[in-house]
């Protein structure tokens, strides 16, 4: 009854906000999708689908460990995953780090609380969210995975300490080098993004 109740209330919330303003997690243009007002990342946070998603924060992580570790491509876009990932709720934002660094630059700090608004505001207060970072092809694989995986730790970490999200309601995942969103210029700024995603219900 709980989860039949959820769905309702999410197809109203969908009603409520149709204009899904996130980008795909597959590769897209990189037009101006990261600079979002509060409302946009609340709007685009906040269109959720009737499925259960199954996406966590360790599944992604095995997959880009195992195809860094193997040296083969990850191809995200075309597995199981990616179309779950396509359902979900998601927004897409540029946040500053230190050069070669998981330190948040201040200029960023905006974004976040904005971030944080919208994970505050009733509309969303119950509901989970994966943070995906990502790099551009500087460095090695191995390398870029690691730094992502700090640097999504580290914008967790400054929504659970200085904006007072709970922890429970947040997962945080590097992809790396591995999903880039302008593959034919993989050194181009707009790949080393934040991907916020809404995967639903505890």
């Amino acid at each position: 009854m709980t989860r039949i109740i959820a769905r309702v209330a999410r197809s109203a919330r969908y009603a409520a906000f149709a204009a899904l303003l996130a980008v795909p997690f597959a590769v897209t243009p990189a037009a101006a999708q990261t600079n979002l007002t509060n409302q946009q990342i609340l709007q685009g946070l906040t269109a959720t689908t009737d499925d259960e998603p199954t996406i966590t924060a360790q599944l992604l992580r095995q997959m880009a460990e195992q195809a860094v570790a193997q040296n083969v491509p990850l191809n995200l876009n075309t597995s199981a995953v990616a179309a779950q990932l396509f359902k979900l709720a998601q927004i897409t934002v540029q946040i500053q780090f230190a050069l070669n660094s998981d330190i948040i630059r201040p200029e960023s700090y905006g974004t976040i609380g904005a971030i944080s608004d919208a994970l505050h505001h009733p509309i969303l207060f119950n509901y989970h969210f994966l943070i995906v970072g990502n790099t551009d092809t500087t460095g090695t694989r191995a390398q870029n995975l690691k730094l992502s995986q700090a640097r999504a730790d580290a914008v967790k970490q400054a929504l659970v300490t200085v904006f007072g999200v709970d922890p429970g309601r947040l997962e945080a995942v590097g992809l790396g080098q591995e999903v880039l969103q302008t593959p034919n210029d993989p050194t181009n700024p707009i790949n080393r993004r934040v991907q916020l995603f809404n995967i639903g219900l505890e």
